[in-house]
């Protein structure tokens, strides 16, 4: 995540592009990967075929799909699929997490976070919510805080935490750690193993259907209790379907919500795409692209909000600018004021310099 990445030969970009152009092509000048990920190809196809399936009386196995899907999100934390549970929010997840602490405990999260993430905390009423500003969260955990909750990058801005001091000061004070990968997997490289919860939803960078998420949970399950578990939770689900389940899921799967089949059903060919093409390649293109904006910008005379390394761009004072530029068929964001654009793998130099080229008019 610290490292540098390396410049891919021109063999393994041609292959990058050419499989990005079979399964995108957008119809506008599309920068809003933070707000909602173009679905590939593979995976409107899929999902046509799964509702037509079901439509003629002749459905899949599309549970197989879950664990396909559950598989493919492991491999791209690089933890073990036994420790991912599968939902549809981080909410739902971040709920999970608050229930687990004891009254009066500290959780403390960055200032101005995505409410998914901090809202459950608060509405416990009764557990210490400290928000601090986010560059300064690693510095202010202490001992007294139970749990350190974080976006890996904060959806207003794109700014990027510190996760390895975050990692460490965490450790040295005994606090557990939520990471809410929302608005970095998929390009961002996540060592899910080094935190003890870290939840996404699928429907940004992960390029799949809403209606899916994960959360990555320790091998000890960090004391959660599965509030919500039904039938799909057991250890044997066909035969969990009537009175309490007797046996839960010896994996996270006993966190597991009741799917979202049909997503479910798309979600696995997204995440097979992220893999084919690679996590660091990915990186690679999305940061340069950013790059290219956040130096065209200051050439008109805007400074962007400090992001270093971050492929989401947010720039102050320009967020009225966002129904013009779709009008003109550029789509970014207003985030708070704030013109937010996200470079994802379908996203091209030409497309950063056309929304260069309106801003400048």
């Amino acid at each position: 995540m610290d490292g540098e990445v390396p410049e891919p030969h021109s063999g393994a970009m041609e292959s990058f592009e050419n499989l990005v152009r079979a399964e995108f092509a957008p119809k506008n000048t599309y920068l809003n990967t933070a707000s909602t990920g173009l679905l590939p190809a593979r995976t409107v196809v899929a999902m046509r075929d799964a509702v037509a399936g079901s439509a003629a009386g002749a459905p899949t196995d599309m549970f197989a799909d879950v664990e396909a899907a559950r598989a493919a999100f492991a491999r791209l934390a690089g933890v073990p699929a036994t420790r991912v549970a599968t939902g549809a929010s981080v909410a739902t997840f971040s709920g999970l997490v608050a229930a687990s602490l004891p009254p009066g405990a500290e959780v403390l999260t960055a200032e101005g976070d995505f409410s998914s993430l901090v809202n459950p905390f608060h509405v416990r009423g009764d557990l210490k919510v400290r928000a601090v500003p986010l560059e300064r969260i690693a510095e202010s955990v202490g001992p007294d805080t139970a749990l350190v909750a974080v976006s890996a990058a904060q959806s207003a801005d794109g700014r990027v935490a510190d996760l390895v001091a975050l990692r460490e000061a965490a450790r040295a004070h005994g606090a557990r750690t939520l990471v809410d990968a929302s608005q970095s997997a998929g390009w961002l490289p996540l060592a899910a193993g080094d935190f003890d919860f870290v939840a996404s939803v699928g429907f940004k960078w992960l390029l799949c259907p809403r209606g899916v998420a994960f959360l990555v949970v320790p091998e000890d399950f960090g004391g959660l209790t599965p509030l919500y578990a039904g039938w799909a939770a057991g250890e044997h689900p066909w035969d969990s379907c009537y009175g309490p389940v007797e046996e839960l899921a010896r994996s996270a799967r006993r966190f597991d919500e009741s799917p979202a089949l049909f997503s479910y059903a798309g979600a696995r060919h997204s995440l097979a795409l992220v893999e084919e093409l690679g996590v660091e390649a990915v990186h690679a293109h999305d940061t340069a692209l950013a790059d290219r904006f956040r130096d065209g910008l200051r050439a008109l005379g805007h400074e962007p909000v400090p992001a270093p390394g971050s492929a989401i761009v947010s720039v102050p004072g320009l967020g009225h600018r966002q129904g013009g530029l779709s009008r003109a068929g550029v789509e970014v964001s207003d985030r708070a004021g704030n013109l937010r654009a996200a470079f994802h793998l379908y996203t091209t130099a030409a497309d950063v310099d056309r929304l260069l080229d309106v801003l400048s008019d």
